[in-house]
């Protein structure tokens, strides 16, 4: 990525005043500084230097080689950018997402100006700013956007934090005024190759006792310094948590925290969002310290995120969501026991195959009707992966169970929309917002909303 600076560094004394231009690629060719060259626009050895972040320290001789002479580490970023406002970063298994709009909404609401960067892409005040992409961007890419949306005059910024950017250093140097942790359950292990190490990354996140932290006190795995950590939850004490509550037809709780109480209405499914909206009104809560019940109130404007209990149809009723590991899936059946469930659901390619089988058993664990499918196979057999997440099912549950196995995504859904009945359910798991399906190394044009009009409009 190429970056233009645009901080005047007149009153930088450490910052090389020359520069223009950082860029993280060291394939960026640079022309020589000539004087029409530094007038212009054009990117040159005396005004463009290259950051040498972990992981593209192995190509610094290449950059050397395309002009680069000037060169700077991480931690000289802070003097060419802008990042004075408040940064909140999220971590977590699940949740993440959804967390980072409720906060995000919720601030806009109060009359903040608010950038939120994560899964769903770059935004300053409702605006996208660029299109969705890794969880975590590159660090320049970060650096880049936070001060995009201070030089745009916003006071927060609200961002995903991923297990892979806590590894990779990618947040480093920023200084959250916020740390949210989430949830800590299996995902990544194709990269962390044991859940040990997925568990210690995220917890790392939490280890400073200088950082203000919001921690669910529900999450077993949670491992933190103790000071300056407040918690919320739902089954343990916690500072923030729900005293009472409903999941039916959306959620209706009463929540605490300390002495002050308020009413929660909100028209989102099931409990882990329960859990999503107590993190987002912590954090509003601990930053601004306004009054329980009117945060609450905006949070009930909030109107959920594409992907994500997304409902298509309401009767009967049909609802798309991104749940791609055991964990996931089942917060999202907890939120539907009281209703006899069909399931549309497959596991990506070239991932952690460990959670397939583990996927297998809990879909049958909750749903009458599987429909076991392709997710985004890659350069797998998607009828391999199939038969991994099926061999999850003990015999027991295979005999009490419909199960389909259907390669075709769209044909899976058609067959499970066909056979739908109004008290039914239909979840539709896995790619959530996702716009594409890998198969092999091409990228066809899918999405699972549009799949289900198609197939309501042919049953019509």
């Amino acid at each position: 990525m190429l970056v233009e600076i645009q901080a005047n560094l007149t009153n930088c004394p450490d910052c090389d005043s020359s520069l223009r231009f950082i860029s993280d690629d060291s394939r960026e060719v640079l022309l020589p500084p000539t004087t029409q060259n530094n007038q212009s626009k054009n990117r040159t050895s005396e005004n463009c230097a290259f950051l040498i972040t972990q992981s593209n320290q192995n190509y610094q001789e290449s950059a050397q080689k395309n002009g680069f002479k000037k060169f700077i580490i991480p931690k000289d970023l802070i003097k060419y950018f802008d990042l004075n406002l408040k940064l909140i970063g999220i971590t977590g298994t699940n949740g993440k997402t959804t967390t980072a709009a409720m906060i995000y909404s919720i601030l806009l609401d109060f009359g903040f100006s608010v950038g939120l960067l994560g899964t769903r892409g770059f935004f300053i005040n409702g605006i996208q700013k660029r299109p969705k992409g890794l969880t975590t961007p590159s660090l320049l890419e970060i650096y880049s956007a936070i001060s995009e949306a201070k030089s745009e005059g916003c006071q927060y910024f609200v961002m995903e934090v991923s297990s892979h950017a806590i590894v990779q250093n990618r947040i480093e140097g920023l200084h959250f005024d916020l740390r949210i942790l989430t949830n800590i359950t299996s995902d990544h292990l194709d990269y962390h190759k044991t859940l040990e190490n997925y568990i210690a990354v995220k917890n790392s996140f939490f280890a400073n006792p200088e950082d203000l932290k919001l921690i669910n006190k529900d999450e077993s795995n949670a491992h933190y310094a103790l000071e300056r950590a407040i918690t919320y939850g739902i089954e343990s004490p916690a500072t923030l948590n729900a005293k009472a509550y409903s999941l039916q037809n959306g959620i209706t709780a009463q929540i605490a925290y300390g002495k002050e109480e308020a009413s929660l209405e909100c028209a989102l499914f099931g409990k882990h969002n329960l859990y999503n909206a107590l993190a987002a009104i912590g954090a509003v809560k601990l930053l601004e310290n306004a009054p329980l019940g009117e945060i609450c109130e905006k949070l009930e404007n909030f109107g959920g995120v594409l992907g994500r209990m997304q409902v298509v149809n309401q009767k009967p009723l049909i609802i798309v969501d991104f749940a791609h590991t055991e964990d996931g899936m089942e917060k999202i059946f907890q939120s539907f026991l009281h209703q006899k469930i069909s399931v549309v659901f497959g596991a990506g390619g070239d991932r952690d195959k460990s959670k397939r089988p583990k996927m297998g058993l809990c879909a049958a664990k909750y749903a009458q009707k599987l429909y076991i499918t392709s997710d985004n196979p890659r350069s797998e057999i998607p009828s391999q992966i199939m038969q991994e997440i099926l061999s999850g099912i003990p015999t027991i549950l295979r005999d009490s169970r419909e199960i389909y196995l259907e390669e075709n995504r769209a044909k899976a859904i058609e067959m499970a929309i066909k056979s739908l009945k109004d008290e039914e359910v239909l979840l539709i798991l896995g790619k959530g917002d996702e716009t594409y399906q890998i198969i092999g190394d091409k990228t066809y044009p899918f999405d699972d909303c549009q799949e289900v009009q198609k197939a309501l409009k042919n049953l019509a």
